[in-house]
């Protein structure tokens, strides 16, 4: 049964266990909460708002950087992800997959406060848009570094090329069945799903760990013949244990 923690409620209380904290990383991510629910709608009513499909410009499909198309609620996302992130005062620079370079942040352009923001966001926006038109899950995908580069200037390429193990917090969201907002600061694991006739994400998964052992696997049966050996082992063992295939 889901709690009564929201996601803001659960930030905010989480401070706390970190010497110093400031408040800044609870309002970035209460942030990022804010434009999945603004993308989980558009995700939701895509076949009836008629923004499915290739997203154009001047005349031609448009791509990400990555080379692949972009789709119109690829599109959407960005903006929406775009534009929430850079009101957050405490976010300095964003890298997204759907568009070229490093999004700078000057707050002191708009009047509130001086320079840019401490925090660097890496992040997909919405990861397999594609697959909305068969209504299959797709998700927003993200990464939160503190910046190495002064704040009075902008941030640089190794702000955000930083190791795994120096991220202050990363998540995804998961616009399925039901929505789900996971998100880790290092001291567990914790999800959130979304109640849509209050427009609030609940603690609904607390301290999210692998089994001790798995009962399911998922595999493209039809490629196994072309796998690598050692993989083909592995599915064979999975098989002899019993589990259910997916």
């Amino acid at each position: 049964m889901i709690g009564v923690n929201t996601l803001q409620e659960f930030v905010v209380a989480r401070q706390a266990d970190f010497a110093g904290a400031t408040g800044d990383l609870s309002r970035l991510l209460t942030d990022i909460g804010t434009a999945a629910k603004m993308v989980n709608r558009h995700v939701n009513s895509a076949g009836l708002s008629g923004i499915l499909g290739e997203h154009k410009a001047n005349g031609n499909a448009s791509k990400n950087v990555q080379g692949e198309s972009q789709q119109k609620l690829d599109v959407y996302a960005d903006d929406t992800f775009t534009r929430v992130l850079k009101s957050c005062l405490k976010v300095g620079g964003i890298v997204s997959e759907e568009q070229p370079g490093i999004i700078h942040v000057d707050h002191s352009e708009r009047g509130q406060g001086r320079g840019y923001g401490k925090y660097m966001v890496c992040i997909d926006p919405l990861d397999g848009s594609s697959n909305v038109d068969v209504n299959i899950s797709v998700g927003t995908i993200f990464g939160i570094h503190r910046r190495k580069s002064p704040l009075t200037e902008p941030a640089t390429t190794s702000d955000f090329l930083q190791p795994a193990s120096d991220l202050v917090a990363a998540g995804y969201v998961l616009y399925g069945s039901s929505t789900m907002l996971v998100y880790s600061t290092g001291g567990g694991v914790n999800g959130f799903t979304f109640d849509p006739s209050i427009g609030e994400f609940f603690l609904s998964h607390p301290n999210m760990e692998f089994p001790a052992e798995e009962k399911v696997y998922s595999v493209n049966d039809a490629r196994i013949s072309n796998t690598d050996p050692a993989i083909a082992a592995f599915l064979e063992s999975c098989r002899k244990k019993g589990m259910t295939a997916r």
